[in-house]
């Protein structure tokens, strides 16, 4: 496990909020085991990257009410996060700064986007900020974090992944900790609060 210091932190980090929506929660459509525990690790995270001055970006999946990914369109999911829905809305108690980009991802019906950069302007808006490091928690390790990680290092982003703010859906058990052995062999680093906060 890579420490990094707080003083480490620096222009050009950037922290990426992974679709912390009510529908991925305890009691949501698709709920991810656990998921409300990144809740409050990701909002201390939000407060160090908030008190200097680093942005927050935070994705969403904002689907149409047909969407391809749900079981009644042939996908393999139920219905979830449907634009404009509570499910969809971020998870109440985490603290999104008024200054965070939200990007909505997956909006069309033809298809699915686990990553933040698939059909999206992440890339040019993490360039546009001159963001060269990401560091990455929310949900889902196994899906759109992992596929969010594999884009943005072929990007030639430095990715630090937050193990302490993600949870999986381990559709098959064991996908999660797959999922960092994948991204880890691919070039990201494992940090936790430890590794930021000092």
């Amino acid at each position: 496990m890579n420490l990094l210091k707080r003083n480490d932190l620096q222009p050009g980090d950037a922290l990426l909020v992974t679709d912390v929506q009510n529908d991925f929660l305890p009691g949501g459509s698709l709920a991810v085991p656990r998921g409300d525990e990144v809740v409050p690790v990701l909002n201390r995270y939000l407060k160090i990257f908030t008190a200097r001055n680093l942005p927050v970006f935070a994705t969403r999946d904002w689907h149409p009410e047909h969407h391809c990914s749900f079981r009644t369109q042939g996908g393999i999911w139920p219905p979830h996060c449907v634009a404009g829905t509570r499910g969809a809305e971020f998870a109440a108690a985490l603290q999104l700064p008024p200054s965070t980009v939200i990007i909505s991802k997956a909006i069309t019906v033809e298809q699915d986007a686990y990553s933040s950069f698939l059909r999206t302007d992440m890339d040019s808006r993490l360039r546009a900020a001159n963001i060269s490091r990401l560091f990455i928690g929310g949900l889902t390790t196994d899906y759109c974090v992992l596929n969010t990680t594999r884009d943005a290092l072929q990007l030639g982003y430095q990715v630090f992944v937050l193990t302490d703010a993600i949870r999986a859906v381990d559709v098959r058990p064991g996908d999660g900790q797959r999922a960092v052995e994948e991204m880890i062999a691919l070039g990201a680093q494992c940090i936790t609060l430890q590794g930021v906060a000092g």
